[in-house]
């Protein structure tokens, strides 16, 4: 058990990160039952500050249960799937079996019940250990959880996928899924400086997951490293094809409107990630593939709130009470939307995806960089920060990723990649070295 007396630190600096956790579990050199004791002592130790799990009375039974379950179930190193013994945190708006729902709400558990879902199911299947449920924004919205940024306690963690990211940069757990709308893995990744994984939108099935706005709801995954993503990536997403090492890519900038949205320090921060990408030889060009973005953000707000109705027609008739205000007011705008307004909304995302493709193929590029927010986490814990950079890949449901680049004021700041539709693995591919590049800069 850890010294109680000791001060933890709060974010992940010693703790082994997937991969090498992985391999010496199923090797044998480390025992599966040590391993998820030591996580549940790091748990304890950091969870009053950075309280990223919901709680749970008996964690330390459960997982070191499960945990000589699959060791009796595997004891041929050889027979062991490729994520056996690996500890994943899973985000409350995710069906597990065994464990309530709650969505982050106050609306009786009886009626947030479901099959498990599929993603988890995939994991367990693969070996993983569900560590526990993670704080959720309620309903994968705007209002916050409890949850703090392990690297500034009085900063947000991002959300709405805030406990998952917590998790995971304070070394609770070196795996945890999250659930994107608009901006929910890879801006809680950027804000506590690890990697947020976004795949092309249905790429990771969602059945089992309590929805926000079904058309743009993307299953994303966090961790410490890319590699950890890679290795959890042919588990998570649908028939996923390893890829070769691909040729350097071209990386493409947005214009300026879209750019402009982002603070003064995140755009200072932005330009030196990518003038340390050209001075490593890398070609960077500058593309527009955004028309009019004022109006692309009010047709995907638009859309998020007219299937935020839809989803929670029958519970906000219930239970309307018992919603956060912000959350009641997003449903109630959601009422406002005309059938045509949600078709027309529904469609721009394809009309969305097929610009940012023509525009790729027109300029040779193969792989968008912008900023993973606006700057930094602000201060407080009573605003999760705005996902206004991520919303546009997130409409397009083309994959993004959030790699750890520079700090400002102490503070991490993440660059976001974004590629073509269905391009999931040489995203990946092309991250890992890019992440080298970016670690060199720091």
């Amino acid at each position: 058990m850890s010294d109680e007396s000791a001060e933890p630190t709060l974010t992940a600096t010693d703790a082994a990160g997937l991969t090498d956790a992985a391999s010496a579990l199923r090797t044998g050199d480390r025992d599966p039952l040590a391993y998820v004791d030591g996580l549940v002592d790091r748990a304890e130790a950091v969870e009053p500050t950075v309280r990223a799990l919901v709680a749970e009375s008996d964690r330390r039974e459960r997982v070191t249960a499960a945990a000589a379950a699959l060791r009796d179930r595997y004891p041929d190193p050889n027979d062991r799937p490729p994520l056996y013994g690996v500890p994943v945190g899973v985000k409350d708006i995710f069906h597990v079996d065994g464990f309530p729902t709650r969505a982050g709400s106050e609306l009786p558990i009886a009626e947030l019940t479901g099959a498990e879902a599929g993603v988890v199911s995939a994991l367990r299947d693969a070996g993983a250990i569900v560590l526990g449920k993670t704080v959720t924004t309620e309903f994968a919205h705007f209002e916050p959880g409890p949850t703090r940024n392990p690297h500034d306690p009085d900063r947000t963690p991002g959300g709405s996928s805030s406990g998952s990211a917590a998790a995971v940069a304070a070394g609770e757990t070196p795996l945890a899924l999250g659930s994107q709308t608009i901006g929910s893995v890879i801006r809680p990744a950027a804000f506590c400086g690890i990697v947020g994984f976004k795949p092309s939108y249905g790429r990771v099935p969602i059945d089992g997951v309590i929805p926000l706005a079904e058309s743009v709801d993307h299953v994303g995954a966090f961790a410490r490293d890319v590699a950890d993503v890679r290795a959890a990536a042919p588990v998570l997403c649908e028939t996923w094809e390893p890829v070769e090492t691909p040729d350097e890519p071209v990386f493409g900038v947005p214009g300026d409107p879209y750019l402009a949205q982002a603070s003064t320090v995140g755009r200072e921060r932005f330009d030196a990630q990518v003038d340390a990408l050209e001075r490593a030889g890398y070609e960077v060009r500058r593309a527009d593939p955004f028309e009019d973005i004022d109006a692309l953000n009010e047709r995907h707000e638009r859309l998020v709130a007219a299937e935020a109705a839809l989803a929670h027609a029958e519970w906000f008739r219930d239970y309307e009470d018992r919603y956060a205000e912000g959350t009641a007011e997003l449903v109630r705008e959601g009422r406002s939307v005309g059938v045509g307004e949600l078709a027309d909304a529904r469609a721009s995302r394809r009309d969305l995806r097929a610009r940012l493709a023509d525009v790729m193929n027109e300029e040779g590029i193969d792989v968008w960089l912008s900023p993973s927010a606006p700057g930094p986490a602000p201060a407080g814990i009573g605003d999760t920060g705005d996902p206004v950079m991520n919303l546009p890949w997130t409409h397009a449901g083309v994959p993004a990723i959030s790699l750890p680049g520079d700090r400002a004021d102490g503070l991490p700041v993440g660059l976001q990649c974004a590629t073509a539709f269905g391009d999931d693995e040489r995203l990946l591919a092309w991250a890992e070295s890019l992440a080298a590049v970016l670690a060199d800069a720091r």
